[in-house]
């Protein structure tokens, strides 16, 4: 049997408890029919740093960070010896200069950062000659190339100025005005806060009334935003304008009866929001090391780079001294609001992880007795309440650290990760490097249950997956399961139709074909600005 078409609504940064008053108040009527006639599932949870590039990544490739390899909003590159900012603020993405800023986020996070040997379920199902669309999201990689738009003033400044590069896609692809397969009349004033999620209403209504894909990244962003400024109890009414573009989809198709119908729907966020009472200035906390700053004229000097990520933060080591190391882990355990830090070190098994904080140290490796409730294994050592866990017939619970174990492993074994990591402690948000801190709103980023688990509604969907813990990780399987594809993104025989997320599968990833001819693995900044007359990194350290 053939399946219904497939939208995939990306509610960015929605908190549980706020999407359950907005439809208890009848301001969502559309998700309270998609929970009516499918499963919700209140505590699926997201990666670590619970941060949206990663997130993101995750929902959009079925793995986290150790293969798809986007760390973090805020990572030092390596192989180029700078900070990669992808937009913690507009503070921030001037202190890294706002062409690298927008260079980094727009093209090199899909062509040259997300790992080209795990596929996107863009890449999954063109594969497979489905019809692919996508709203304005942080990963749209797919087949289909894509020139820069040219239909407005704004969008043939930007052309000339920065956007100048085609970009591979799906195959109906709509990022911010920038890039759009068709004309429309749908405007986003390049993406601005406030006006994506009508964009994207917008944009979906046509896709819908002229049936131009079998599957749709619907992404509806301007709920974290709200929740930032406004905080995460404030949600409802940004959930409830999320609500108004689904509701536009249905009524693109003739209404809800017809709709439903005709689309299987999965609503999903890729993390969720606690409140920000105070803030974290890490660059002050290590102000006796040599730090490196954005577009720093004395990189060569510096000891550490700090990469702060809203309730997350990495340090990465730039010296090779192991006292060094050392210093850094007890000076970072004792700043005030800092809830946990964690690294890896040798052991005679191997690798394993450090999960240290006021409450003890927890070391960990996999392979061993005690199971996860996602099924992984793992030997631990150490006071388990140094995330709020126990043991429970052999498999280990936290209800204040979800999937801990596994979700930090995986952040530490990300080679493009620092080697300490932190978490803040609920109430605590560290300042990005342009200063700027969500203090009086809300923000996400940490291992804490409070910004970590969000909606799954699924309504519609052919093929089946068990889980007895839900992950963001798992929406890419649902995707490719639901178009009869293995869940990693290989091809198997179609599944039989149960429609709904079930409690209690494993993923492969072929690799990807070469880069199309003619689209850059990687933008270099001075190429971008040459119209400009700009110049790297026009950003200026303190």
């Amino acid at each position: 049997m053939t399946p219904k078409k497939l939208v995939l609504a990306v509610v960015d940064g929605a908190k549980p408890a706020m999407l359950d008053r907005a439809v208890a108040e009848g301001r969502a009527p559309i998700i309270a029919e998609l929970i009516d006639r499918g499963s919700y599932v209140r505590d699926t949870v997201a990666v670590f740093p619970s941060v949206t590039p990663v997130c993101a990544s995750s929902i959009a490739t079925g793995v986290a960070q150790d293969r798809h390899l986007i760390p973090s909003m805020n990572w030092y590159h390596r192989g180029e010896a700078r900070y990669v900012e992808y937009g913690s603020s507009l503070r921030a993405s001037w202190k890294a200069g706002f062409a690298r800023q927008l260079t980094d986020l727009i093209y090199n996070m899909n062509r040259a950062h997300l790992a080209p040997d795990v596929p996107t379920i863009f890449e999954s199902l063109d594969d497979e000659d489905l019809r692919t669309a996508c709203t304005t999201y942080l990963i749209y990689r797919g087949r289909h190339r894509h020139e820069p738009s040219l239909d407005t003033a704004m969008t043939r400044f930007a052309s000339r100025v920065l956007m100048k590069h085609p970009v591979m896609g799906a195959r109906e692809l709509f990022y911010a005005d920038i890039f759009a397969s068709r004309e429309t009349d749908c405007r986003g004033q390049l993406g601005m806060p406030g006006v994506r999620d009508q964009h994207s209403g917008c944009v979906g209504e046509y896709l819908v009334r002229h049936d131009l894909f079998d599957f749709l990244l619907f992404s509806l962003p301007d709920n974290d935003a709200h929740s930032h400024k406004f905080g995460p109890h404030a949600q409802v009414d940004s959930i409830a304008l999320a609500d108004r573009q689904l509701a536009r989809l249905a009524l693109a198709a003739g209404g809800r009866d017809a709709f439903f119908d005709t689309h299987a729907v999965i609503v999903v966020a890729d993390h969720s929001h606690g409140a920000v009472e105070r803030s974290i200035p890490l660059a002050d906390e290590f102000s006796d090391f040599a730090v490196l700053r954005p577009a720093d004229p004395r990189a060569d000097e510096a000891e550490i780079a700090l990469c702060p990520a809203q309730r997350s933060a990495m340090i990465y080591l730039l010296g090779t001294e192991r006292s060094l190391r050392r210093e850094i882990i007890r000076r970072a355990r004792s700043i005030p609001g800092v809830d946990l830090v964690m690294w890896r070190e040798d052991s005679s098994r191997g690798p394993r992880a450090v999960l240290a904080g006021e409450r003890g140290e927890l070391r960990f490796s996999p392979g061993g007795e005690l199971a996860d409730p996602r099924g992984r294994r793992w030997r631990v050592r150490g006071d388990l309440d140094t995330i709020g866990a126990h043991r429970d017939a052999g498999v280990l619970r936290s209800e204040h650290y979800p999937d801990a174990l596994g979700r930090v492993w995986d952040a530490l074994a990300c080679p493009t990760s620092g080697e300490i990591l932190f978490s803040a402690a609920p109430a605590y948000e560290f300042c990005d490097w342009g200063g700027a801190h969500h203090v009086g709103g809300g923000s996400h980023g940490s291992l804490h249950a409070s910004d970590s688990l969000a909606p799954l509604i699924c309504a519609g969907l052919s093929g089946e997956i068990h889980r007895e813990q839900w992950s963001i990780k798992d929406v890419a399987p649902l995707v490719r399961a639901h178009f009869g594809l293995h869940p990693g993104g290989v091809p198997a025989a179609a599944g039989a139709g149960g429609g709904r997320a079930r409690r209690r599968a494993g993923s492969g990833a072929p690799a990807s074909p070469e880069l199309e001819a003619g689209v850059p693995a990687a933008v270099v900044v001075v190429d971008a600005l040459d119209a400009a007359g700009g110049e790297i990194g026009s950003g200026s350290g303190d």
